[in-house]
């Protein structure tokens, strides 16, 4: 099972993105985005690609709670790769 885990935009370049959460960064893809994006904004990623942006006080109460199934699963690291 996949989720779309909250991402901050931290750079853009055309329609790619770096995208960083629990300090792992990612480049991601904004081509499906509807709406445009700019730095700072929370978005939704899934399997690379950003699909809609997310409120910021909404995006940090969601990584809360992946934050705490990680620490209850034993999980120590977040790797990029995890975040897809």
């Amino acid at each position: 099972m996949c989720i779309a885990v909250p991402s901050k935009i931290i750079n853009i370049r055309d329609l790619n993105a770096t995208v960083e959460v629990y300090g792992a960064q990612r480049n991601i893809s904004l081509l499906l985005m509807p709406d445009a994006a700019k730095i700072g904004d929370f978005v939704l990623v899934h399997a690379g690609f950003a699909i809609q942006k997310v409120d910021k006080d909404a995006a940090e109460e969601a990584l809360k709670y992946i934050k705490q199934m990680l620490d209850e699963t034993g999980e120590r690291e977040v790797s990029p790769s995890r975040l897809s």
